[in-house]
């Protein structure tokens, strides 16, 4: 802390044992390494207290940068849903548009004829599971 020498610390220990004396010179170094540790513990406290408050400084930004992160990512998200979203429901009105009704005279013969064979097909078939004897179809 202070550039002093063993040469000059000799000098004040007889320069401070001549003007004490003897009986009061314990006294008053004890008192004097008391203040010591004293202004070293405060010195401590106030590195720390520096130190403390620099790493929250920097905790602070690191959450700073870390929210701005999240929520550009959460922004990404959104927007990447909503086109999904947006795909989907261009997808579903384009599915609704198809309709089930034949579009010209044969595909309504076509769609009668697979209703009766569906019907007839059903027919057999439990009659089968019933047991009962199912000709055979005419041609």
């Amino acid at each position: 802390m202070f550039d002093i020498g063993f040469s000059e610390m000799v000098i004040i220990a007889v320069v401070a044992l001549v003007v004490l004396g003897p009986e009061r010179l314990p006294r008053v170094a004890r008192q004097a390494g008391q203040w010591m540790g004293k202004l070293q513990r405060y010195v401590s406290d106030v590195k720390s207290d520096i130190n403390r408050q620099m790493d929250l400084d920097e905790l602070r930004k690191l959450q700073s940068d870390v929210t701005t992160a999240a929520k550009s990512l959460e922004g990404s998200m959104q927007s990447v849903v909503s086109d999904a979203q947006a795909s989907l429901d261009g997808l579903s009105n384009a599915a609704s548009g198809i309709s089930d009704e034949p579009r010209t005279d044969w595909d309504k013969i076509y769609a009668n004829r697979r209703a009766r064979d569906r019907i007839k097909d059903r027919r057999v078939e439990r009659a089968r599971q019933l047991g009962h004897k199912v000709p055979k179809p005419r041609r």
